[in-house]
């Protein structure tokens, strides 16, 4: 494979990408700094495929970024394989708009053909590769110019074993014939949605307790403003304010702005800053949250019970077996709360439906009906379905008649002869 030094200009790595455009996928990872902005910002970008890889410094002076914006966006004939690659998404979308499309992630991956539930890209390159990757430039101050060898070294190889490791993941998907079953995650992957930054659903993220309409209005009003001090002065959202104290807020709001000093989280100052006076505005402005708007109820049936907590735990347990009898991640199959759900009678669920079903989700019912039991045999423990169970328990019966029967001939035949 041909390394590349570190691309500084727009003309080298047009000709760079115009050469991936012509390959089947490219493999994609980024560095970045992001603890002390809202923003992340891009350090690095690393590209390659089976034949060659570089990477590409977007902090380097005048150069432009488009052909490689548009080999992630614009160009649906090349995969863009990453590993769990959400925050690489991310960056893409906060510079073009657009997610990469198509895309493939091998962390997302592993979950299909292992009982890997997240694996992390060191694992993953010794477990294909039997490789260890050496983890010292890992947390480099990545904006740093000029970058050394040794960083730049690491961060290609982020891309030429994924390069290798790609072909023989998809190879096993093919053979266990698990590929479609991934093609909903990817897209939901790739989904604009998800990077998105609507300063109205910034409330969303928030934990919030109970559905007052007063208090989640208060809620929303303040997330927003949150959100957009925080990109104004280009940092976390942490560091204006914590989720816990923007909820307290909500619930209790201070009536005068001498009171935010009474406030957990909340430094003296804001009893008589600027920032102090545009939230205690923002309080004031709040509406109730509209019927439209307020977070629908989560979907229960019954209230569990006992019987229905040993039901869940029972599922749990089918799911154990399950995931290691087929060699998958639990996870991709299913979360706790949905097999709560469904011991507590919720049926529109994820997990009845598609390829989960026929995997999963058949028994998983079953189980719940009262159609399939536990066994214990040979200090292996089994599953079977009752009505298998009612067959083997009438063909005992009747054989057993018939040993009786056949008995009863023969001893009455001997003492004919007697």
């Amino acid at each position: 494979m041909k390394i590349h030094d570190l691309i500084t200009d727009t003309d080298t790595l047009a000709e760079f990408c115009g050469r991936m455009a012509k390959s089947d996928f490219v493999t994609v990872d980024t560095e970045f700094m992001r603890e002390n902005t809202f923003w992340p910002e891009l350090c690095l970008v690393q590209l390659g495929n089976e034949e060659e890889a570089a990477a590409v410094d977007p902090l380097a002076e005048g150069i432009d970024l488009t052909p490689m914006w548009d080999l992630m966006t614009e160009n649906e004939d090349v995969l863009k394989i990453f590993h769990a690659g959400g925050q690489d998404v991310e960056i893409v979308y906060n510079f073009t708009g657009k997610t990469p499309h198509p895309i493939f992630d091998t962390q997302i991956a592993m979950m299909a053909i292992s009982q890997s539930e997240q694996i992390g890209y060191a694992n993953l390159v010794e477990s294909w590769l039997g490789k260890t990757i050496d983890k010292g430039a890992r947390f480099t101050d990545w904006s740093r110019r000029p970058l050394t060898d040794r960083q730049i070294e690491y961060a290609i190889g982020d891309v030429t074993y994924l390069s290798q490791i790609f072909p023989m993941i998809l190879k096993k998907l093919i053979k266990t014939g698990r590929g479609g079953w991934l093609n909903a995650e990817m897209e939901k992957l790739a989904d604009p949605a998800n990077y998105q930054n609507d300063e109205g659903d910034a409330w969303k993220r928030i934990r919030a307790q109970g559905r007052n309409p007063q208090v989640l209005g208060r809620l929303k009003a303040l997330a927003a403003w949150r959100e957009g001090e925080a990109k104004h002065k280009n940092l976390p959202r942490g560091r204006i304010m914590r989720d816990e104290t923007l909820a307290d807020i909500a619930s209790h709001p201070p009536k005068k702005q001498a009171d935010l000093a009474k406030v957990r989280g909340l430094s003296n100052a804001w009893k008589e800053n600027d920032i102090g006076k545009r939230l205690m505005k923002v309080l004031e402005n709040a509406e109730p949250m509209a019927k439209s708007e307020m977070p629908a109820k989560a979907k229960r049936g019954a209230p569990l019970g006992k019987e229905g907590a040993l039901v869940a735990d029972l599922l749990k347990l089918l799911l154990k077996i399950r995931s290691r009898e087929i060699d998958i991640a639990s996870r991709l199959l299913t979360k706790a709360n949905e097999m709560e759900a469904l011991a507590a009678g919720v049926r529109d669920l994820p997990i009845l439906q598609g390829w989960r079903y026929e995997v999963f989700g058949k028994d998983a019912l079953d189980l719940v009906e009262g159609k399939l039991a536990f066994a214990v045999r040979d200090g292996k423990l089994h599953m079977t379905h009752v009505d298998d169970m009612a067959d083997d328990m009438a063909s005992s019966k009747q054989a057993a008649k018939q040993a009786r029967a056949e008995t009863k001939a023969a001893l009455a035949e001997a003492a004919q002869a007697d």
